[in-house]
């Protein structure tokens, strides 16, 4: 991924170099050919996602010099993205929290054995029941239809086994090294909040949706506290989108590899006109919003 935008544009391959610099290994080699197992891992993926998006929202920026955003928002690591984008944090230093984080997540996994469970169709007071009576948590509100459970297997493996019980159309184990955004990702947050001591953090240079309250962050302070309490708490994407609706905002442009959010998106704002950029070719072809209108 990324690597028809470093060839085709010197300032997004100028990102990987950077992102090598930082990072001590060979990040751009690791996006553009793998191994899809070592891409995958926490610790290389929130990096690689990190500088892959940027690239995309750099080349866009570059072809539709009018392309500016009224407010970012971005899924679980991807908020560290927003943050950068909206001037918060430099980008040597989102690599080496997005570093810290993804090590110390992978960590977690490996000392506290978890899963987590995609349930479709079940209603909120079913839902919390089900997290209740299994001992898991609720990790991800990505759409209306769509919530995900995260826990120790055991856990895991009850509420998969009891989701039609509670209501579900479907529930879907998902292919992931542990239980994001749960009580067992707790020591993944403590090393994040010691890296996060010394780093300098800025006021939004305009708004930015924060995964645990849905509402937009305010003081470089508070998006300290919150960034660390993301690690363990539920990502309230649906919340956040309303949020943006309640704002006025009618388009949204995915920067990044895959379009998993448009699709989140479209499940909560139907109306919503929707655009991604992925690559050298769709950077150039999606307009930006003022031209639009």
């Amino acid at each position: 991924m990324g690597r028809d935008l470093a060839a085709a544009r010197p300032a997004c391959r100028a990102l990987f170099d950077r992102a090598n610099a930082v990072l001590g290994y060979d990040l751009a080699t690791l996006c553009f050919e793998g191994p899809l197992e070592t891409l995958t891992q926490s610790c290389h993926a929130q990096p690689a996602i990190f500088v892959v998006s940027l690239a995309c929202l750099t080349a866009w920026r570059e072809s539709r010099p009018a392309a500016a955003g009224a407010a970012a928002a971005g899924l679980s690591s991807g908020e560290w993205t927003a943050l950068h984008a909206a001037g918060v944090i430099s980008f040597e230093d989102t690599l080496r929290v997005l570093d810290i984080r993804g090590r110390a997540m992978q960590a977690a996994c490996e000392a506290h054995p978890g899963a987590m469970l995609s349930v479709l169709g079940m209603a909120d007071d079913a839902l919390a029941r089900l997290a209740r009576e299994t001992g898991v948590e609720i990790a991800n509100l990505n759409s209306p239809e769509q919530t995900v459970l995260s826990g120790p297997r055991a856990g895991i493996d009850a509420a998969e086994q009891r989701a039609r019980e509670f209501g579900a159309k479907k529930a879907i184990r998902l292919p992931v090294a542990g239980a994001f955004h749960s009580v067992l990702m707790t020591s993944a947050a403590c090393q994040l909040a010691e890296g996060l001591a010394g780093v300098q953090l800025s006021p939004p240079q305009y708004p930015v949706i924060s995964n645990v309250t849905g509402q937009f962050h305010t003081t470089p302070e508070e998006i300290r506290q919150l960034m660390v309490r993301q690690i363990t708490s539920s990502v309230q994407w649906v919340r956040g989108i309303r949020t943006l609706q309640a704002q006025g905002v009618q388009a949204y442009v995915e920067c990044g590899p895959g379009k998993v959010l448009t699709g989140l998106v479209k499940r909560i704002d139907k109306q919503a006109a929707l655009y991604n950029i992925a690559d050298h070719s769709s950077a150039g072809t999606v307009a930006a919003p003022a031209e639009t209108g």
